[in-house]
């Protein structure tokens, strides 16, 4: 019989899917916290060599991090792709309205994505969404997912490929080999964390530099980290690692630009030190991540002894396999109109993969629920939806 063990943390939501994934598969699984045991976590940590989470090992394997892919290849059971009025890529607030609203109109909805929550599940905290005083991301994820489920949509955990049109009908491809049709699509697959983009990151993701602060958090207890950013997401990770770790260094390239909510709370805190008008210009370390080197704007460096870095400085659009398909503006973000139609008649896009200037849950739910609306408006003109 397979042996499975998931390492995790209490408020990961990567982990939670991982968990998540293999319960509907049936597949047993142990359960381990490594953010509240120290000695689990520094066996993980020597099995995988990551200071982050899910850490997955099925028998002799070691997979790191939600990897969908693997999982499905694993596990997952062969089905057949099959043809839809709707199909949606992503399932973050965009994609999740999206789909409750095509369910409602009777429209057959496939909802495709890689993770169930997408970037606003790495919110410590949402103070701004209609209905709650406050709440997590991943909290207030589970709440849209719950809904979700209610109506008749399917919801696969893979990562569209692939994109065609032929007679009017739209092909999609995955990473497993699934081929899906449908008569319109609604891209909703958010953005993805920015880099660093200094010599040897990618040697040290997971190994002291975290793009999850929900997720790897617990693993820094009483250690020395930093942020790296200076909006909202950095602030309320420096404020929430404060908590958490010895001390936390928020590097910040230019000046705060953080809502005064935050600013506030951030005054309060001895253990946060600000470093503004600076940037990382160093990593340093073996195996793991053992300080950065920061440069202030007049040529001044200094060495930060650190154990973790947690990366906050933007995002980018999941618009890599839609070049030529739809059209992009210079930032890589599908263009749409008020209505959320694309230039390509059938195809809509909702939510932070836009043009949309601002980039807020709320709003990215509300387009959602536009492009759902427009889409059913197109088939019901196009004659497609009878």
């Amino acid at each position: 019989m397979t042996r499975v063990t998931v390492y995790s943390t209490q408020n990961c939501p990567y982990c939670r899917m991982a968990k998540a994934f293999l319960e509907k598969h049936g597949v047993p699984y142990e359960s381990i916290d490594v953010g509240a045991d120290r000695a689990q976590a520094e066996k993980m940590i020597a099995l995988s060599g990551q200071r982050g989470v899910p850490v997955i090992v099925v028998d002799d394997e070691v997979i790191v991090g939600f990897d969908s892919q693997r999982l499905n290849e694993l596990f997952g059971e062969t089905r057949e792709g099959g043809a839809y009025d709707v199909l949606i890529v992503g399932a973050g607030p965009a994609g999740l309205t999206a789909g409750m609203y095509c369910a409602r109109k009777m429209l057959s909805t496939l909802i495709i994505s890689e993770n169930i929550g997408g970037q606003a599940l790495e919110s410590w905290a949402v103070e701004n969404y209609m209905g709650y005083r406050m709440v997590s991301g991943e909290e207030l994820m589970k709440k849209f997912e719950e809904q979700v489920r209610m109506h008749d949509i399917r919801l696969e955990i893979d990562r569209a490929a692939g994109f065609s049109e032929a007679d009017g009908v739209f092909r999609v491809s995955t990473t497993t080999g699934q081929e899906f049709f449908a008569k319109t699509i609604i891209f909703a697959q958010g953005k993805r964390p920015r880099k660093l983009d200094v010599l040897g990151e990618d040697r040290f993701i997971g190994r002291g530099i975290s793009i999850c602060s929900t997720c790897d958090g617990p693993l820094f207890k009483g250690k020395k980290v930093a942020v790296v950013g200076g909006g909202n997401s950095a602030l309320q990770t420096a404020i929430e690692m404060s908590s958490i770790a010895a001390s936390v260094s928020l590097i910040v390239r230019s000046s705060i630009k953080a809502d005064a909510v935050y600013v506030e709370k951030l005054k309060g805190i001895g253990n946060i030190t600000v470093h503004e008008h600076t940037k990382v210009t160093a990593l340093h370390g073996e195996q793991f991540l053992t300080g950065v080197t920061i440069r202030d704007e007049k040529g001044s460096e200094q060495q930060l002894p650190l154990d973790g870095v947690f990366v906050e400085i933007g995002w980018l659009p999941n618009t890599d396999i839609l070049d030529g398909f739809v059209a992009l503006n210079e930032q890589k973000e599908i263009i749409v109109d008020i209505n959320c139609h694309t230039n390509r008649p059938g195809v809509f896009a909702a939510g932070d993969i836009t043009n949309e200037k601002s980039k807020q849950i709320i709003i990215a739910a509300g387009d959602g629920a536009k492009a759902a609306l427009e889409a059913f408006e197109y088939l019901m003109k196009e004659g497609k939806g009878e």
